[in-house]
């Protein structure tokens, strides 16, 4: 089978999303299809628009005599005119890889109705969707019509997974509760939430890691240094940037629970990979974090930007180590329920090869919404 993947920028990039495309690519290429990366460069929203004026992404994707088209749904401003035109010149099947609407995250609903009305644009002309979490999937739904579509979870299994006895043991090591906050510092991750919670009085004894890159928006991470300044909070929270696997793994290993309150994920891979080690999460309850996070039993969803709830959770964790070793118990068995990577990517391909041997000209957007 041979594959195009348009991205912005490089596979390598550190998130979620990335990791998400790369893992796929990774197995595809190991199954023996031929994998072509389709970059184009990261601008603002605005000057993506006008790569829809830009013919030579079509040409190359036509050169490319490919089987499937994925376009990961992030590059969306970028793709309209271009999806259109394909459509009207080749048989290609175009499948959006969403792993959340742009639309869908908090911002002012004057600017959210804006994408919405470029996104449902979009949506429309491809002929499939691979979908991170069923959250995504109806959030699309919301937005154009039916058509064929997989809803294939996030893996969680490349840094391992801890031992239930070492998870036991850690649960009851003495004060201070270890936080670990992963994930870029970008304002829908909302480090400044888990801030402003610890710095008021009921949020117990505590030192947080924070793990991620700094340079995607370096105006959230000032404004976060400043506040911890403003708390006096200093001593207690740590940057550490980004970090590769082998250095990221120590953080979960000691840590005693995971501290991510964003105002929306399309799934969080994050707190899936956290609950690998036992993690206990403190997650948005906007989005798919429900999918992951059992509320009350392996974690706690909070509303966005509730620092109060956020504190009274910290507090009980730290003043109750029994039940914080249940709740990292808990964690690890929703991990050991998760599908792997390579049983994701294999769901996809699946779903890839399917679409090349059924999908012509003129059944385009015919079929419905699949599971």
């Amino acid at each position: 089978m041979k594959v195009g993947l348009i991205i912005y920028g490089s596979l390598d990039t550190l998130s979620g999303g990335y990791l998400y495309d790369r893992k796929l690519v990774e197995h595809l290429r190991s199954r023996g299809d031929r994998v072509e990366i389709f970059a184009l460069p990261w601008r603002d929203y605005g000057r993506h628009l006008l790569d829809n004026l830009d013919s030579a992404l079509l040409r190359r994707i036509l050169a490319a005599d490919l089987d499937v088209l994925i376009q990961d749904e992030l590059n969306h401003p970028s793709l309209i005119r271009l999806n259109s035109r394909l459509k009207a010149l080749s048989p290609l099947p175009v499948v959006a890889l969403v792993h959340h609407l742009r639309c869908s995250e908090a911002r002012p609903r004057w600017q959210n109705a804006l994408y919405a009305a470029i996104e449902r644009r979009y949506l429309h002309g491809v002929d499939a969707f691979i979908f991170n979490s069923h959250t995504t999937r109806r959030s699309v739904e919301d937005l154009t019509r039916a058509r064929p579509c997989v809803v294939a979870h996030p893996g969680a299994d490349r840094l391992g997974r801890a031992d239930g006895a070492h998870v036991a043991r850690r649960a009851h090591l003495p004060a201070p509760l270890r936080l670990l906050f992963l994930g870029n510092v970008i304002e829908r991750k909302a480090l400044h939430t888990l801030i402003e919670a610890m710095a008021l009085p009921d949020a117990a004894d505590w030192v947080l890691d924070v793990v991620g890159g700094l340079s995607v928006e370096p105006h959230t991470v000032a404004a976060c240094r400043a506040l911890i300044e403003k708390r006096r909070l200093g001593p207690r929270v740590t940057f550490h940037g980004a970090l590769l696997d082998d250095a990221l793994t120590p953080f979960l290993q000691r840590s005693h629970a995971l501290a991510v309150p964003s105002t929306w994920e399309g799934f969080g891979i994050v707190y899936m990979e956290a609950a690998a080690f036992g993690l206990p999460a403190i997650a948005g309850s906007a989005g798919a974090a429900g999918e992951v996070v059992a509320d009350g039993i392996s974690g706690h969803l909070v509303a966005p930007h509730d620092a109060a709830a956020i504190a009274r959770h910290l507090h009980a964790w730290a003043q109750d180590r029994a039940a914080l070793a249940q709740m990292a118990q808990a964690a690890l068995t929703r991990f050991d329920a998760h599908p792997t990577w390579a049983q994701t990517a294999e769901a996809t391909r699946a779903f890839l090869l399917t679409l090349r041997e059924t999908q012509t000209p003129h059944t385009r957007g015919s079929s419905g919404f699949g599971s």
